[in-house]
């Protein structure tokens, strides 16, 4: 008699909803992303978008505009949607949506001088 490997029905289903749970646990908010993470995760775009978002130029400056339109192009980039002709999709990819989020609030924050 062999004996499958498989866990019993019963117990994959077990296994199934608690995977589920701990990865519904485990969603963050952009809310609950700590305002120095945020900081420190928006250091990456300075190298194109200037220190602040501010930069101004053939790369387009971010700082002041609305989080619901930086947001939505981000997670643009993030699916493949925008045209690859930067490196934004590589770097949308890096971050959660939950990230991106809470990016594009921290730069629409951002008062334009």
């Amino acid at each position: 008699m062999s004996r499958s490997i498989l866990p019993h029905k019963h117990s994959l289903h077990k296994l199934l909803l608690a995977t589920f749970f701990v990865g519904m646990a485990s969603i963050v908010h952009a809310d609950e992303i700590p305002q120095a993470q945020v900081s420190l995760m928006a250091g990456t775009c300075a190298n194109c978008h200037g220190t602040d978002g501010q930069l101004a130029g053939a790369i387009p400056a971010i700082a002041g505009r609305p989080a619901t339109v930086l947001e939505a192009q981000l997670l643009a980039f993030k699916q493949g949607l925008q045209p690859n002709t930067t490196v934004m999709d590589r770097i949308a990819k890096g971050f959660t949506d939950a990230e991106l989020s809470a990016l594009a609030d921290y730069f629409a924050n951002i008062n334009k001088d």
